[in-house]
């Protein structure tokens, strides 16, 4: 698996996270909100960690309502961590980098 973030859109959400055989990081954001500036580090780092367990996508929230709805994205930036279509986690706004890892590792150290 790639250590890198995958951009998806809404076209591409289904094959890209809901078929996904690992569980999937589904990062929320938008050019214009600052908060994601600097969640944006935080996600590339996941990436890198939890490459051999995990994919990251992001996408962006304008142009791309449908999952936007589907998953109740209320605020910018945000996770959800999808294992099929189950959310295991959902976060809005900025995340500490030890809450990030630590809501990755309860859920990921079993697999």
């Amino acid at each position: 698996m790639s250590n890198s973030v995958i951009n998806i859109t809404d076209a591409e959400f289904e094959k890209e996270v809901l078929k996904s055989e690992q569980p999937v990081l589904v990062y929320f954001w938008a050019s214009w909100c600052g908060p994601c500036r600097l969640m944006s580090p935080l996600i590339n780092l996941a990436a890198t960690t939890y490459s051999d367990r995990l994919k990251i996508v992001k996408i962006e929230a304008d142009p791309n309502p449908v999952a936007v709805k589907e998953y109740h994205v209320e605020g910018l930036p945000a996770l959800r961590l999808l294992k099929g279509k189950e959310v295991l986690e959902s976060t809005e706004g900025v995340i500490a980098k030890d809450k990030l890892l630590s809501l990755l590792n309860n859920h990921l150290q079993s697999n």
